[in-house]
């Protein structure tokens, strides 16, 4: 199933099933050491797969339901599969904040993994259209539930000892740390969570970063409301005209891929700033252009 969320279209199946997951792995051509994340209707469903602390509840309180996964320990008799889980003792838990989402868990009644509905190391789909057309030969059923508000894939942090985040997001550091103190970075946990290959969210053509004036043939990602010279022949795609780092992550994946499809020797991207939600989409960005081991 081809499932909207309010971060990304997710490809979802069951993640109690082994086969079912399997599926997934397949047709996204993703390997099975990257973990997946299991979505829940609410927080007493979590609480019947990862054992939670104090942290985890106070942060599930805050921003559940909302573009946050937790990595815990994973509960005993739990539902969630050891193949969803890449082997691993511990789980990715979050609840979407999309209400076709949140139907299908109600109605299903249990955990559910849907990792993004691209083919693995692409840019994540924010639509139906760009869902269907890459796995969407996969998919028995694709659900239709408008552009993705948020656009990005969820913060996650880890809670198995001292707090770490392993991915930044809409939820941010700083909002994080108010809650439950400072976040260490990710090394210990790093492999716990997705979204942390050294090339990910990208496009078939080349990403440069921080470009203030692009080059002849390429397309330019711009960012605010003046942008330097522009030769002939480039197509600019602004991802915020009014500097709004929510709209810059909403349009982020959308503005990729409609530059990619110009076919340019290159796509270059402006300066984003990197606080707040700048963080999570300058994560997305150095992945894409590989900068990230």
């Amino acid at each position: 199933m081809i499932l909207p969320t309010e971060t990304v279209y997710g490809l979802a199946g069951d993640a109690a099933t082994p086969l079912s997951v399997a599926a997934i792995y397949s047709a996204k051509g993703r390997p099975q050491f990257n973990p997946l994340i299991a979505h829940l209707a609410d927080l007493a469903s979590a609480e019947k797969v990862a054992q939670f602390d104090d942290r985890a509840r106070k942060l599930a309180q805050a921003f559940w339901p909302g573009p946050l996964t937790l990595v815990l320990p994973v509960k005993a008799g739990g539902q969630v599969c050891d193949l969803a889980r890449a082997g691993l003792d511990t789980v990715a838990v979050r609840v979407p904040a999309h209400p076709v989402a949140l139907a299908v868990l109600a109605a299903f009644g249990g955990p559910v993994v849907a990792p993004s509905a691209n083919q693995s190391g692409r840019p994540s789909p924010t639509t139906l259209a760009d869902a269907v057309a890459e796995t969407g030969q996969a998919a028995q059923v694709a659900l239709e539930g408008g552009s993705c508000r948020v656009g990005l894939e969820s913060t996650v942090v880890s809670l198995l000892d001292e707090p770490r985040l392993l991915r930044p997001g809409a939820v941010t550091r700083a909002e994080i740390e108010a809650l439950i103190g400072p976040l260490s970075e990710a090394e210990a946990d790093a492999h716990r969570s997705p979204g942390r290959m050294t090339r990910h969210y990208a496009p078939r053509a080349p990403v440069r970063l921080n470009v203030l004036s692009p080059l002849p043939g390429e397309a330019y990602l711009a960012f605010g409301p003046a942008t330097g010279p522009v030769p002939a022949g480039v197509t600019v795609w602004n991802l915020s005209p009014s500097a709004s780092l929510s709209e810059a992550a909403a349009r982020l994946f959308v503005d990729l891929r409609a530059a990619d499809a110009s076919h340019p020797t290159a796509i270059s991207v402006a300066p984003i700033p990197q606080s707040g939600l700048g963080e999570a989409i300058n994560d997305r960005l150095a992945r894409a252009a590989g900068w990230i081991g």
